[in-house]
């Protein structure tokens, strides 16, 4: 049978999702859009703002000095170029400084800045209150629950025990 519509809808409510309705991966995609869309917003004119990797790498290098950034690449998913271009980013805003490891010339270490220390400690709080907020439409049982499941996907992925 053919599922397509007979004349063309005028509003999202007249829209089927065809086999994207029961596919979770569709659903992860938007909600990682609306998520991000949502977070830019409240972290507007900070220099983690519009990106993807910027907080999660100033809180890593925050909590770890000298983290190597094949790590950070590792966490969140990005090939080395990528990473690179990202740590020179943040390098050109003066949130974080690439040192030489004293065990190894051939591995770089990273370490925050002042301004990025006080950057980090400035968005904890904005990413947990973003979070909380936008999830407020979900039990926190069910976000819970859907932590749990997220976390040990993600676990999984990267290659976590």
């Amino acid at each position: 049978m053919d599922a397509r519509s007979k004349t063309p809808p005028t509003s999202i409510t007249e829209v089927t999702l065809d086999v994207l309705e029961d596919t979770l991966s569709f659903y992860i995609r938007t909600m990682n859009i609306a998520v991000s869309r949502d977070l830019d917003d409240k972290l507007e004119g900070l220099d983690v703002a519009k990106g993807t990797g910027k907080i999660t790498t100033l809180l890593l290098v925050d909590s770890h000095p000298g983290i190597r950034p094949s790590i950070i690449a590792e966490l969140i998913l990005r090939d080395r170029s990528a990473t690179g271009r990202l740590m020179e980013q943040m390098e050109d805003h003066g949130l974080i400084t690439r040192r030489q490891s004293s065990t190894d010339s051939r591995v770089q270490e990273l370490y925050i800045t002042e301004k990025g220390a006080a950057l980090a400690a400035r968005i904890r709080p904005l990413v947990t209150e973003q979070s909380r907020d936008f999830f407020k439409f979900i039990s926190p049982e069910e976000q819970q629950q859907l932590m749990d499941i997220l976390k040990r996907a993600y676990r999984r992925i990267v290659g976590l025990p």
